[in-house]
């Protein structure tokens, strides 16, 4: 009896291997090989302002309650939606007849961005604090400014179906380029600095200046990548023909300055408006999910650095295990969840990414209590990113798929402001935490932060199995 039922399970199992290749296949695709590349160019400068410069900080001396407000350098992120609509419809002189629309913009800010790094080498923080936060500001809004052409790009690429492997190949470009922003910093930095027990200025500027010519990488890619079709524009919803004709009868009112505002109305405005009309009430779920998602690891990240500063791991370590082995780890993390997020659904593999990433904090506070104990370091920090990478992967296509491709760029940027904005704010207060009641508790904190976050993804659920319009 037993060898019919054996037979008849493998052409079953046939099936779901040629299902799960085919899924597979989706990584090779030329769209998604140039996002991976376009990710190294997107995350190569976050580190460079946040968590690598709170290293250098630190070695410079920087007591760690200020490290934590100069964190607000990357609130820069949270307000790119303020000058999306610009990115979104605002054609660059002589750039967009060339390039187009997207990759004009791209280019522009990879520019911009590399500006601000080789700014940020040649100022020395003991001396010139100020100076170097004005530069680390530079680059955060350049940066901030290429996610807005970058994300617009990518949901412009391809259908909504092949999002999540675009994610997937955008977050693992992301993460190789945070190694190089991590290890490679530090490891440039270690190689010129005659002693791991005083601070010098000049192995910093040169691991700097690494990083800005880096940047090489997205310029060639834009410069060689193809310009998407671009999208038939919606017609005008009845609120904005409404305040066109409300201007039409301003006799005073120049033609010129008219057409600006309905121009402006329909760049600012009308994107908002599209979001809250498609999801009515159950945008603020959505919002409330998207603020509060990433809370746990943005508030733990930024002392993350000094912490292993402070517990006496030199930067080779520190490069060797955080920002190679952990990256390594999300990378594979990353890949898995955009496998999940095609085989079990996006919303399953953001609930089990918050739960992986609110657990994994607490290895931190463990360590805390252990001091220099390198192979639970390689354990935390492997543990975490695997959970992060799914975590991100499966966001990232969440986000995705709520956006609206007439406003792309608008939309994706508010949502993932408003995934920034709180946890970040947040995280300029994380040195003064710690400064008051310790590591250890600080990072139980960070994991209880993650718990609300749950209840959310359970709620998006559900809306989504009652045929919410927000699903």
């Amino acid at each position: 009896m037993s060898a019919p039922t054996s037979s008849a399970q493998s052409p079953a199992r046939a099936r779901r291997l040629r299902a799960w290749l085919d899924a597979l296949r989706v990584y090779a695709e030329p769209p998604v090989a140039r996002m991976l590349l376009l990710g190294f160019s997107a995350g190569l400068p976050l580190l460079l302002v946040f968590g690598t410069l709170s290293f250098w900080l630190r070695e410079a001396g920087v007591d760690r309650t200020t490290i934590g407000f100069l964190s607000w350098v990357a609130l820069a992120y949270a307000f790119k939606w303020a000058w999306a609509p610009l990115v979104d419809r605002l054609p660059l002189p002589w750039l967009t007849r060339r390039l187009g629309r997207r990759r004009s913009w791209l280019l522009a800010a990879q520019c911009a961005v590399a500006a601000g790094l080789v700014g940020m080498a040649l100022t020395d923080p003991q001396t010139q604090l100020g100076a170097l936060a004005a530069f680390a500001l530079l680059t955060a809004f350049a940066s901030a400014t290429q996610d807005i052409a970058l994300d617009a790009y990518r949901i412009e690429s391809a259908p909504v179906d092949k999002q999540a492997a675009l994610a997937a190949a955008y977050q693992t470009g992301y993460r190789v380029a945070m190694i190089w922003a991590g290890a490679g910093v530090l490891w440039i930095a270690a190689r010129f600095d005659p002693s791991e027990a005083t601070y010098e200025h000049a192995p910093w500027t040169i691991a700097y200046l690494a990083m800005a010519a880096s940047m090489a990488v997205g310029m060639v890619t834009v410069l060689f990548a193809p310009e998407p079709q671009p999208r038939a524009p919606l017609a005008p919803t009845r609120e904005e023909n409404a305040f066109a004709a409300r201007l039409a009868r301003i006799d005073a009112l120049p033609p010129r300055l008219g057409r600006l505002l309905v121009w402006l109305h329909g760049a600012a405005i009308s994107p908002f408006v599209d979001f809250i009309v498609r999801y009515r009430w159950h945008a603020l779920l959505l919002l409330a999910l998207i603020a509060t998602y990433r809370v746990s690891d943005v508030v733990m990240g930024v002392m993350a650095n000094p912490f292993y500063r402070d517990m006496g791991f030199s930067k080779d370590e520190v490069a060797a295990v955080s920002k190679v082995y952990g990256v390594a780890m999300t990378l594979l993390g990353a890949f898995v969840g955009g496998v999940l997020a095609l085989r079990i659904g996006v919303l399953r593999t953001l609930f089990a990414g918050a739960l992986l990433s609110a657990a994994t904090n607490l290895l931190f506070a463990w360590l805390a209590t252990r001091g220099h104990d390198l192979g639970f370091l390689i354990f935390a920090v492997s543990a975490d990113n695997l959970s992060a990478g799914i975590a991100s992967s499966a966001f990232v296509a969440y986000l995705s798929g709520l956006t609206n491709v007439a406003y792309s760029a608008t939309q994706y940027a508010l949502f993932s402001s408003v995934m920034l904005l709180l946890p970040k704010f947040l995280a300029g207060f994380s040195g003064w935490a710690v400064d008051r009641f310790g590591y250890e508790a600080f990072f139980v904190g960070t994991a209880a932060l993650g718990v609300p976050v749950l209840l959310l993804v359970w709620l998006a659920a559900r809306a989504r199995a009652q045929g919410s319009p927000s699903q």
